[in-house]
């Protein structure tokens, strides 16, 4: 047997190798120019724009305006707060429903299931407004209250009021995210540990929530970085101390014309994201933090 056949045999099956790889390539290409187009350029451009000067050239005077203008940093302390708090909250919330969903009942987790979904249909705007109706002085939260002798309590154009709103908005991503990391737990280890003499608080304390700190990390993110562009629901039931970054560039553009600022304070709200994000996947790991399985 020659020396030239068997190359020829051995590189023969590395041909139809190729077909599939191109057959992916065209299939991905163009959901990867939509990204492209419609996410990619303009951050890109949100980020050039912000080191521009007026005359052309590349400035920071920008970035030094936003980190010395007081108004600015208020802003951006105000919206990292609300944020945290509203993760915090959103989590404390979101994990027992969840954990009630995934090991309940089927009937019992379908319709919690079927609570958290059912929201979405429903505009963001429309659910504000309601919140304003059942939080408001004549409400059925300071009706029930004033029956049971606490009185009524100031719940809107506060920070109370942006708290309780955002984390109803923002509780079904922590939800989703939850979901899919206990699903993927195996319930048998919680058996496993009671056999051996734990009891249940402890069995779920040292065997299942470990398991589940996945899922918190990656909603956790998730619900930090929605909750710091967040509009509509800071601004109708925020007060004037409750102003986040979100309103601050809504006003630089539509009253002052200040497009420049906006994309310099849009930038270091993308940098610090970002840098959220590496640190988490760091301590957590990418995979766990993007990973959702059945």
């Amino acid at each position: 047997m020659s020396t030239a056949g068997t190359i020829e045999r051995s590189a023969a099956p590395a041909r139809p190798r190729r077909r599939p790889r191109l057959a992916r390539a065209a299939l991905l290409l163009p959901a990867g120019v939509l990204l492209g187009v419609f996410f990619a350029y303009p951050l890109i451009s949100m980020v050039v724009t912000s080191f521009m000067g007026d005359g052309g050239g590349l400035t920071l005077d920008k970035y030094r305006e936003v980190l010395e203008v007081p108004t600015y940093l208020t802003v951006f302390r105000i919206t990292f707060e609300i944020a945290a708090l509203v993760t915090v909250a959103t989590a404390l919330v979101a994990y027992p429903l969840t954990y009630v969903i995934v090991t309940g009942p089927k009937l019992l987790g379908s319709i919690l299931r079927g609570l958290v979904i059912i929201p979405f249909f429903v505009s963001l705007l429309v659910r504000t407004y309601a919140w304003l109706v059942v939080l408001s002085p004549d409400g059925i939260v300071n009706q029930t209250l004033h029956a049971l002798g606490a009185g009524p309590v100031q719940l809107l154009y506060n920070r109370t009021g942006v708290i309780i709103g955002m984390t109803y908005a923002l509780l079904p991503y922590m939800v989703f995210a939850l979901y899919g990391n206990m699903r993927s737990v195996d319930t048998r280890l919680l058996q496993a540990a009671q056999n051996l003499g734990a009891g249940p608080w402890r069995a779920f304390r040292t065997v299942f929530l470990p398991l589940t700190f996945p899922g918190i990390a990656a909603g956790s993110i998730l619900v930090f970085i929605l909750a710091c562009g967040f509009f509509i629901t800071p601004k109708l039931m925020g007060g004037p101390g409750d102003v986040m970054i979100g309103s601050l560039i809504t006003t630089l553009v539509s009253e002052r014309g200040q497009v420049d600022d906006v994309a310099a304070i849009g930038t270091v709200l993308l940098a610090i994201t970002v840098v959220g994000f590496l640190a988490a996947s760091r301590f957590v790991g990418l995979r766990a933090l993007l990973e959702s399985r059945e």
